[in-house]
């Protein structure tokens, strides 16, 4: 583990501290988390932006063109 001092404004601060409070962990827990859900995030995006650019826009198309014409399931409509 690492220590790390960061600004964070007081008024932030303390609903933190009260959410971690609720949820029964320690603000370090719950900024820890917080820190590696944005980073999984962030990642994620990154991911999907780069295999994007290696994309087949008209093999894409084709492949939606190529789906049969039906109404969607029970429960999937918009």
């Amino acid at each position: 583990m690492s220590t790390l001092t960061i600004n964070i404004p007081d008024s932030l601060v303390g609903r933190l501290q009260q959410f971690a409070v609720d949820q029964g962990i320690t603000l370090d827990q719950l900024l820890s988390s917080a820190a590696a859900e944005k980073l999984s995030t962030l990642m994620t995006v990154e991911d999907l932006r780069e295999r994007s650019a290696h994309g087949d826009h008209a093999a894409y198309l084709r492949f939606l063109e190529s789906s049969a014409d039906v109404p969607p399931m029970h429960g999937d409509e918009l």
